[in-house]
């Protein structure tokens, strides 16, 4: 074997391992990896139920329903369109209605969402570059937060 072949072969056992050992991550995060959506992207209706995902947006005035004990019940809007949303658990203090939200949980099949885990933001300048997007693209962005929101 020349000098040159046995760089060749080198290289390519190099960037095997290298292809296994990503393939290896993607498989280890394939389940763990939570993707973010706004309702606009629910409601196209491409995503199995089951899905772990991140949705994003303002609570929908008028919409949080209270059960007995910890279960509430409220819709997440983009402006655009609106999504059910279900948790059981403690809401954070600053949780209410028109104000911003992320929401971790699964999809379920009537195209509600069930979280297991809330997040309320205290104004727009904190807020994923997702949902000020969507919400800019709806016409609910407020022209001062877009000022405060750092460029990216």
């Amino acid at each position: 074997m020349t000098r040159k072949q046995k760089r060749l072969t080198l290289i390519g056992l190099a960037g095997l391992v290298l292809v296994a050992a990503v393939g290896l991550v993607l498989m280890a995060l394939g389940d763990k990896i939570t993707f973010f959506t706004s309702p606009s992207d629910l409601a196209d209706g491409h995503l199995r139920p089951g899905t772990r995902l991140r949705l994003g947006g303002l609570v929908e005035p008028g919409s949080v329903e209270r059960d007995t004990g910890t279960t509430v019940r409220f819709r997440v809007t983009d402006g655009a369109k609106s999504v059910a949303v279900s948790y059981t658990g403690i809401l954070p203090d600053l949780f209410r209605e028109g104000q911003g939200t992320v929401a971790e949980g699964t999809l379920a099949a009537d195209g509600s969402f069930r979280a297991d885990t809330v997040l309320a933001k205290h104004d727009e300048k904190y807020m994923p570059k997702e949902v000020a997007d969507a919400l800019k693209a709806s016409g609910h962005w407020q022209e001062d937060a877009a000022k405060a929101t750092p460029k990216r």
